[in-house]
């Protein structure tokens, strides 16, 4: 998929390429949702973390305990 928007006809046609057949009412749903997370996504693809480590190597268990608020 480009940066352009999905369009219906395009949304059926990934969907059926999938194996799942959209009923033609369903098609500008699925392609405004489609490009709803597109969007969501490209904005998350802008942040910078740096130096921030993945998920995977949290450890609550070794979190430092304070009683500061």
């Amino acid at each position: 998929m480009s940066a352009e928007e999905l369009t219906p006809p395009e949304a059926a046609r990934w969907a059926a390429r999938g194996g799942l057949l959209l009923p033609s009412d369903r098609h500008a749903a699925v392609a405004a949702t489609a490009n709803h997370i597109h969007s969501v996504v490209a904005v998350l693809r802008e942040l910078d973390f740096g130096d921030t480590p993945p998920a995977a190597a949290y450890r609550a268990d070794q979190e430092m305990r304070d009683a500061a608020v």
